[in-house]
């Protein structure tokens, strides 16, 4: 019987004759397994096994519980769909713009020899962006079906090249490329490195070049994006988010670590593009096994549907021909490293150490060295139809994430210095023989006695290269990358009345900062203008700050609800998941809930949602954990509130080395655009999260904050008079908070957080010994760091008189200064040559250790007893104490200096 037949009458077969069909029909295989795994062994079962997968991948069958499949593209040829562009077009674009790539490059590096720049990435993943940029992305006409796309880093030429073609970027431009201060070409704009928004704020929309942090944010953008739907916030859509990352970038935990996450949340809105040129900077990624392999194995065994596109069109026919599985077990045998041999030095090896089997030779019988030089460079990377297969097949799958991992070659096209070469990825210039065959190679019309000159080609406006990828643009939406900033500030925020309360204190009872903040968070969650846009952000600590009750509140985001009864239903503080939970409750990883404060911080630029995240981690465990992710949240104007909780070297009690934060401000001091504070009081932590709204929502503002809360108990006071000068003075980062009464010799006294109450003890030790001092509160250093600095700037350089706002602070308070904080001594130090007096600084440089907050303040000499001890010292120093009255009063403290000092201890 004929196939056909054979479906038929099983087709006719009754319900119950069918099933009875397949119970022989299994019992038949196994009795048929039973017997080869008792008399031939468990091997020749594998064997088997192996075999009948092999028949079934090349038949296109991929069993769904196979970590890894053979070597060969998922999608067989005959289930690839028509081609629906101009292929010949789509090429020749690819070709102009790898051309105009390196002529770029190797121009900056002509007129500034190091300036950099990277040729070989591109190169290699030109025809990946081409399908994508033809076909699939879709821009910002189209609304809220718009995608993300996260760009390859390195290959950043590539999009300033295309944008070229499209009349969005002159040759000037292109002349100014890594040259953004002193741009050499008059009438051109500098054109950054690699992808920086802050810098190219109408350009990029992701930095993507440190490696790892693409794909992490990437994944927790498509995360947020379906928050916001579940939410209500945004209108469900078909975007899709896209990201193109290296395969030698799976070596970073950050590109790995989140994987799990976008499979158990279905993310299938979210498509990795692997760019597997099997080459990284030094060598190959995995020269002794296959790096598509692997990477497989990583992707299915996360939850992800893989999608391979290892061979091009070339070898079709040759896997057409091989009916044994020859071809397909040299796959299997083939290593990355003789790949690249193979790409770097053509048909003549290929022919010689691949095709080594009378089997294999026989499949290539009749072909030249020039075909089989051809086969050497046919990779599914490289071949738009299969792309335009797998892409296709990705924005149409259903369920769960989508990676694409495609095969190409580092350099494609650039010639023999630069094409699958080691040294591909550090090559800035072009010889003269490479140029004649990349000339050659992509098929550009230039003359050979003008390549000296390093010729950018542009076929015209009116080309039909041009006319198509703008009318290819167009119907997609517009210009990718493009950024365009859908919500421009002028949020009703709330103002003075909503946070009056907190200025009245704590009416005697004790509370930390951070029981403040979470009071304060909570109105603002039922607050009717902003409530609904707060996204409160945890790594898995919400009860160690005391937010229990929150969850109970507003909820957990979950897409799936809440499938069970939890353990403590019923009371109040019950565990609640939900469908529209306004909490991220992101588990034990600061670096993914950095990545959705990213995502709900930028929302107002990709969406046009004003959403204000309140990033709440442990503050040893943020910036000093996530600094990498904090300085791309810069770069890409992000807005929000991340707060340091448990904050402080001394002030969390018991914890030790590992836990205890003394550092984490000094790191704020980096990112330029992100605000720092250290507020001891709620009413200072109400007045600059009351700033901090103004600004980012109210006015657009491309700024952030961190801000430290910490968890130790003391009564706060209200406000002092005058409040409004109170409230410039914290957020200017300094003012008087209670000045010293009597006569006598002054000093001057700073506190930071919980250590301004120190230092109100200080005070009164002080006025024992005829002392008499003002207390300030000290809520940024950074603050007024920023503020000398500039001061100086104007004077230096703009002649204007501007003294720092410390200077004017401290107008009329005499006396020498001590700055006592629960941080490094450097960051008090940022202001000692802003001040006209001496300036002595006691912090917590050195290690943490587990004790109580008096005994490691004592440690640490942070104290009352030390700053009062200090402020003697500095006063004798002036010839106002005397040597006598400083020995009694150690005395009276009862101080014992150790000679070593607590930072090598």
């Amino acid at each position: 019987m004929t196939e056909k037949e054979l479906k038929a009458a099983f087709q006719a077969l009754s319900p119950e004759e069918k099933a009875r069909f397949l119970e022989i029909e299994n019992r038949e295989w196994l009795e048929s397994l039973e017997y080869v795994l008792k008399v031939e062994g468990p091997e020749r079962v594998e064997e088997l096994l192996r075999l009948l997968d092999e028949y079934l991948f090349r038949h296109g069958v991929y069993p769904a519980n196979r970590l890894s499949t053979p070597y060969l593209n998922t999608l067989p040829k005959e289930k690839e769909p028509p081609y629906p562009g101009d292929l010949e077009l789509e090429r020749r674009i690819a070709d102009i713009l790898r051309w105009n790539v390196a002529m770029m490059v190797t121009r900056a590096n002509k007129k500034a020899d190091g300036i950099g720049g990277h040729i070989a990435t591109y190169a290699s993943i030109a025809e990946l962006y081409e399908v994508g940029f033809n076909h699939f992305f879709r821009g910002p006409e189209a609304g809220l079906d718009r995608d993300l796309v996260f760009f390859q880093g390195h290959a950043s030429p590539g999009n300033y090249a295309r944008a070229f073609l499209e009349g969005r970027l002159k040759e000037e431009d292109l002349e100014n490329f890594r040259r953004e201060v002193h741009p050499p070409v008059p009438g051109g704009r500098g054109l950054s490195s690699y992808p920086h928004p802050w810098l190219m704020p109408d350009f990029w929309e992701f930095p993507t070049v440190s490696m790892g942090l693409g794909p992490i944010q990437a994944i927790y953008q498509a995360r947020f994006m379906r928050y916001l739907e579940d939410r209500g916030l945004k209108p469900k859509s078909s975007a899709k988010v896209w990201a193109f990352l290296g395969d030698g970038e799976h070596d970073e935990p950050e590109t790995v670590g989140a994987l799990h996450l976008a499979a158990r949340e279905n993310l299938d809105n979210l498509i990795f593009v692997v760019n597997c040129n099997l080459q990284r900077l030094d060598g190959p990624v995995r020269g002794n096994s296959k790096v598509i392999q692997e990477l497989e194995r990583l992707y299915r065994g996360a939850g992800w549907h893989v999608i391979k596109v290892v061979w091009g069109s070339a070898w079709d026919e040759l896997l057409a021909k091989d009916r044994e599985g020859h071809l397909l077990r040299r796959f299997e045998a083939l290593v990355d490293g003789e790949s690249q041999r193979y790409a770097a030095f053509g048909g003549k090896e290929l022919r010689e150490r691949f095709f080594n089997t009378p089997e294999l030779k026989k499949l290539i019988e009749g072909m030249t060295d020039e075909e089989l030089t051809e086969l050497t460079r046919s990779r599914g990377g490289h071949d738009m139809v299969k792309i335009y297969a797998a892409y296709k097949a990705a924005v149409e799958h259903k369920g769960s994430p989508v990676v694409i991992l495609a095969r190409t070659i580092k350099g494609y096209g650039m010639g023999p210095t630069v094409m699958a070469k080691n040294v591909a990825h550090q090559v800035k210039k072009l010889t003269e023989e490479d140029l004649k065959e990349a000339r050659r190679f992509l098929g550009i019309p230039i003359p050979e006695e003008s390549l000296p000159e390093l010729p950018y080609y542009h076929p015209g406006p009116d080309s039909p290269e041009v006319r198509y990828l703008l009318e290819r643009r167009k119907a997609l939406g517009g210009f990718v990358p493009e950024r365009r900033v859908r919500f421009q500030g002028g949020l009703e925020v709330p103002g003075e009345e909503f946070f009056r309360e907190f200025y009245e204190g704590s009416g005697g009872r004790e509370i930390s900062t951070t029981m403040a903040f979470v009071r304060i968070l909570a109105k603002l969650l039922r607050h009717p203008k902003i409530g609904k846009y707060i996204v409160p952000i945890v790594p898995d600590e919400a009860r160690t700050f005391g937010m229990e009750a929150l969850i109970a509140q507003v909820g957990v985001y979950s897409p799936q609800g809440q499938l069970y009864v939890p353990v403590d239903a019923g009371t109040l503080t019950a565990y609640k998941e939900s469908q529209k939970g306004q909490i991220l409750e992101e588990g034990i990883t600061e670096a993914g809930a950095m990545a959705e404060f990213i995502a709900a911080g930028t929302a107002y630029a990709h969406w046009g949602i004003p959403t204000i995240p309140f990033f709440i981690t442990y503050s040893m465990f943020g910036l000093q954990r996530i600094g990498d992710l904090v300085w791309a949240a810069a770069d890409q104007r992000t807005r929000g509130f991340l707060l340091g909780a448990t904050a402080g070297r001394t002030t969390l009690a018991g914890e030790g080395l590992q836990h205890q934060d003394g550092q984490s401000h000094v790191y704020a001091l980096a990112a330029p655009n992100l605000l720092a504070y250290d507020p001891a009081f709620a009413y200072e932590f109400a007045v600059i999260l009351e700033d901090g709204l103004r600004r980012m929502y109210g006015r657009g503002e491309d700024v952030f904050y961190y801000i430290t809360i910490e968890n130790e108990n003391y009564v706060h006071p209200p406000m002092p008079e005058p409040r409004e000068k109170v409230k410039e003075g914290i957020l200017k980062g300094l003012y008087l908070f209670r000045e010293g009464e009597g006569k006598g010799v002054r000093v001057q006294l700073f506190g930071t957080g919980p250590i301004l109450g120190e230092a109100l003890k200080a005070q009164e030790l002080l006025a024992k010994y005829g002392v008499v001092a003002d207390v300030w509160s000290a809520t940024s250093y950074k603050a007024l760091y920023v503020d000398a600095i500039e001061a100086e700037r104007e004077t230096r350089l703009l002649g204007k008189a501007r003294r720092p706002y410390v200077q004017e602070a401290l107008e009329g308070h005499e006396g020498p200064i001590v700055a006592a904080t629960d941080y490094l001594k450097a960051l008090p130090n940022l202001i000692r040559g802003y001040v006209d007096r001496p300036f002595a600084v006691l912090g917590t440089d050195g290690f943490g250790r587990s004790d109580t907050r008096e005994a490691l303040r004592d440690f640490f000499e942070v104290d009352a007893r030390h700053i009062a001890y200090t402020a003697l010292a500095l006063l004798h120093g002036e010839g106002k104490v005397t040597k006598r009255t400083l020995n009694q009063a150690r005395k009276d403290l009862g101080l014992k200096l150790e000679e070593v000092p607590p930072h090598r201890r």
